[in-house]
């Protein structure tokens, strides 16, 4: 249950102001059916946090316990750094001529394949000996990062200081990644 809820908590944090946001809002005001958007999220979002659950339990299988720690603290301090860094503008899929599901299933599976929650998932799945809880807690954060912004579209940058926010989550994920590192290497 802790890698659940801590998946949960870090996965929340890193979506916010996030791409994924911003292309599933602009999904939903493109396609006018919130319904469909956030059904194709929940199943790219499903699909994506099994396919890191399973890494990290792979992962888990080769390497021992501080090589892990620092692998987990390496997965927070690259989501808290990526965080804090300039981010390139998000494709919003306009040239796309499929179906208004498979586009935003593939755009927004596409778009969280190797983000910054992918990684965070798979080093906290490779921490625990239960990484299907791993899965659903990053699978919670995501749904709860992302169907505000399907819901609200651009009233939550109104309603929530994203930026701030965003600038906040960077900091407290670089510092927990660099304490997780700081305790594989048994400096503290």
């Amino acid at each position: 249950m802790d890698s659940l809820l801590a998946t949960f908590f870090s996965v929340l944090i890193a979506e916010m102001g996030d791409r994924p946001q911003i292309l599933a809002a602009a999904l939903a005001l493109r396609f006018g059916n919130d319904r469909l958007v956030i059904a194709a999220l929940a199943l790219a979002a499903a699909l994506n946090c099994a396919i890191s659950a399973v890494a990290g339990s792979v992962i888990d299988q080769w390497i021992s316990e501080d090589p892990l720690r620092l692998f987990n603290g390496l997965a927070y301090v690259s989501a808290g750094v990526a965080m804090l860094w300039w981010r390139r503008p998000v494709d919003l899929l306009s040239g796309w001529n499929i179906a208004p599901f498979l586009t935003a299933f593939l755009g927004l599976f596409i778009l969280q394949f190797g983000d910054k929650s992918q990684f965070i998932i798979a080093a906290n799945a490779a921490m625990t000996p239960h990484p299907v809880f791993t899965g659903v807690g990053g699978w919670l954060g995501v749904m709860a990062a992302v169907v505000p912004a399907i819901v609200l579209k651009q009233r939550l940058a109104q309603i929530l200081p994203l930026p701030i926010i965003r600038k906040a989550g960077g900091v407290l994920l670089l510092l927990w990644g660099v304490l997780q590192a700081i305790r594989a290497w048994r400096i503290l």
